[in-house]
């Protein structure tokens, strides 16, 4: 049995800034409602007329962390992309990425798990590592949310959240069964399915029954029970991280590092008061980021480590919590 580490970390996001004040001419709020609620300042959204979509930006931050890594596309032997808003119905992006980095063929399958999306997808990885079926993994997370959202009034408690990106890694063998990934833990309650969603397009209501409703339909925009996810999540975020603590024997002092999903500041700061972590042991970046969904913790990831708040020995927990509803953690020795 081997373990995982990280070796090269990259991310992408848009160029097109959409700050608060840019939403308030678009629909029914303001800046103060918004960062009250959310802690969001900006968000990135994919202009229009210009190439990027999950795929496009999930091979660019690819290309970034392979640079990084020290290895070659060619050393790659496998593909997890991690996306809730894919390029085509069908097939995933994980073979448009293929394709796209002119990679050998290499196998490549698509995690849909929306907001645990890396958390799972990282999980995948690292079983195919510590069994011994492959050496190095490209493991993607990116999201291409603007283009479906409901810009009006009607959908502001929604939109405002959500923002456009991609981010990277490359995981690889580690012999060292004290280094790199020490564990990962994942959960599902899919009682709660209805309370964040898209429903349609689906095989249940496709294309030409929502057409024929008009406007009266809006099941093809996202959905959310925002006080009953809030309160979920929070739960569910402190159980996971304990239980991974628990796993590998590390007191709750010893995080070095928490990076969670970038759900919403206001979670990330509960959770951390509830385990009395400083502002030095939690990386945010929502504030200038939004929800990027599958995308936020790789991107968060990304930026700690390249800010230097991620050393050699240091203890990384990642966690995340969404959609489904699933949730999951990550325990790293860096």
């Amino acid at each position: 049995m081997y373990n995982s580490k990280i070796i090269g970390l990259g991310k992408y996001l848009p160029e097109n800034v959409v700050t608060n004040d840019d939403l308030s001419k678009m629909m029914d709020t303001n800046d103060a409602w918004i960062q009250e609620r959310t802690g969001i300042k900006e968000r990135r959204w994919i202009k229009e007329g210009t190439e990027d979509t999950s795929a496009v930006m999930g091979a660019k931050a690819s290309r970034m962390a392979i640079e990084r890594s020290g290895l070659s596309k060619d050393d790659i032997d496998f593909i997890v992309f991690a996306t809730m808003t894919p390029d085509y119905y069908f097939p995933g992006c994980g073979v448009q990425l293929q394709d796209m980095l002119d990679m050998k063929n290499v196998g490549a399958i698509d995690i849909r798990n929306q907001c645990s999306g890396f958390v799972y997808a990282i999980s995948v990885a690292d079983q195919f590592i510590k069994t011994g079926m492959y050496k190095n993994i490209l493991v993607v997370g990116a999201e291409y949310h603007s283009n479906g959202l409901d810009k009006s009034t009607r959908g502001r408690g929604v939109t405002v959240i959500f923002g456009d990106g991609a981010g990277a890694c490359i995981l690889t063998r580690e012999e060292d069964d004290k280094r790199g990934i020490l564990s990962t833990h994942l959960h599902s309650e899919g009682k709660y399915a209805d309370k964040l969603i898209v429903e349609s397009p689906s095989i249940r209501h496709w294309v030409p029954e929502i057409l024929e409703a008009g406007e009266e339909d809006t099941s093809y925009f996202p959905y959310m029970d925002g006080t009953f996810v809030f309160k979920h999540a929070v739960v569910r975020f402190s159980e996971v991280i304990i239980e991974g603590l628990m796993k590998n024997g590390i007191q709750k002092e010893a995080i070095d590092m928490l990076i969670p999903h970038q759900a919403n500041l206001r979670i990330a700061q509960f959770i951390q008061k509830k385990f009395a972590l400083r502002d030095d042991q939690v990386f945010n970046n929502i504030m200038k980021y939004g929800n990027t969904t599958a995308a936020s913790v790789i991107i968060a990831l990304t930026e700690a480590w390249e800010e230097g708040k991620i050393k050699e020995g240091d203890t990384i927990v990642l966690a995340a919590f969404g959609s489904g509803f699933t949730w999951g953690s990550v325990i790293i020795k860096w």
